[in-house]
């Protein structure tokens, strides 16, 4: 996890290339059947975030929500002990909506955004996390909106 971590701060410190190079060098290692779907999940969900082709980032998001299926709580909570995967779905969905719409798969942006709108309710409900929480509704709002804009 520090190996993302590190990654993932890389990208927001705008070495984009390099973040998406260690992207994929972890995703080597942990791609393996042994490998942590937890693991795999954060990752593919920040290496999604570095490509500069919406193609590649389909598929990172997809891997993302792929791994989230197989991951379990346990393993979650071995990095915090608040977390759950369930509540990774939401943003997982609607990462897979915003960018199938950019795509042009206007009926799968829809059903990944119906997807995250049925699963909000697994985000944690406390003051600490409301914010985030609103962030995703404002996210899938938008990706709505831009939907019905281009018809």
């Amino acid at each position: 996890m520090e190996r993302i971590t590190a990654a993932v701060e890389r990208s927001r410190r705008g070495d984009v290339e390099a973040a998406a190079a260690e992207f994929d060098a972890l995703w080597a290692e942990l791609a393996d059947p042994a490998g942590d779907p937890f693991h795999r999940c954060v990752l593919a969900h920040y290496a999604a975030d570095v490509q500069p082709d919406p193609h590649a980032e389909l598929m990172w998001d997809r891997r993302a929500l792929a791994a989230a299926a197989e991951a379990t709580d346990a393993s979650a909570q071995a990095h915090h002990p608040s977390l759950r995967i369930a509540g990774f779905y939401p943003s997982l969905h609607l990462n897979l909506a915003d960018v199938l719409r950019r795509l042009g798969d206007a009926a799968g942006a829809r059903d990944h955004v119906a997807a995250a709108r049925a699963r909000m309710g697994d985000l944690p409900d406390d003051e600490a996390t409301a914010g985030y929480a609103e962030t995703i509704r404002t996210a899938l709002d938008r990706v709505e909106r831009d939907l019905d804009a281009a018809g």
